[in-house]
């Protein structure tokens, strides 16, 4: 879909953030705060949350082997295993750049998540409303108003903490506090690297692909290929 398909949606692009040209195509400025949400913006956000739901299914059969070896050397470097699950929020903030995005991605990705056939059903929910909200924190302490890849590794981050809590009282009640605290630290960390880092990789490598150009990350891809 295109940004020119709707005439509402180039009406909100004048008063948040992005502009009309005298050509009648519409354009987005990279800068400015974005508030109103467009058509194509709740349709990118569940599109993606539907893709993220999918890889995090796939993800769900697959983590098993990685996570127990790790196990076997310490049981809270299984918070690395865990990182992968905190991307969508990551994306989803830093594609659509406006105030629920991160949460609304990232629940709907758990939401597909859990109907496809998830082993831990509605708690996957749960965790998606955790870490969504983490992200989300990240990007309104920002202001809404950064999205490089210091934004992406602070989403990342803060995704993990609500999310650590949460598990420390549904899976792992047999663990001492240090442990806790530990997988708290490691799954945190590698929410920075794995699902900040990646995720801002990822959302650059969809605007260099053409994939973005109704966002503001498109528009700053095509920036930067002008100079």
């Amino acid at each position: 879909m295109s940004i020119t398909d709707s005439t509402s949606d180039s009406a909100d692009s004048t008063t948040a953030g992005e502009s009309t040209n005298s050509h009648l195509a519409p354009t987005i400025r990279a800068t400015g705060a974005l508030r109103r949400w467009r058509t194509i913006d709740l349709l990118t956000c569940a599109f993606l949350g539907v893709a993220f739901g999918v890889a995090y299914w796939a993800w769900s059969l697959a983590y098993q082997g990685p996570s127990t070896a790790l196990a076997t050397v310490f049981p809270p470097l299984q918070g690395i295993t865990g990182a992968p699950w905190l991307m969508a929020g990551v994306v989803g903030g830093l594609v659509v750049r406006r105030p629920g995005a991160a949460l609304f991605c990232e629940l709907i990705a758990a939401v597909v998540e859990a109907l496809v056939g998830s082993q831990w059903g509605i708690s996957a929910v749960y965790s998606g409303l955790l870490q969504g909200a983490g992200a989300e924190l990240a990007f309104l302490l920002l202001g809404y108003a950064s999205f490089g890849i210091r934004a992406a590794v602070l989403a990342g981050a803060l995704s993990a903490p609500f999310e650590a809590v949460y598990e420390w009282y549904a899976y792992w009640t047999d663990w001492g506090l240090g442990y806790k605290v530990a997988y708290l630290v490691i799954l945190t960390a590698s929410g920075a690297v794995v699902a900040g880092g990646l995720g801002w990789l990822l959302t650059r490598g969809l605007a260099r692909a053409g994939a973005l150009n109704a966002f503001p990350v498109g528009q700053e891809q095509r920036e930067a290929g002008a100079v």
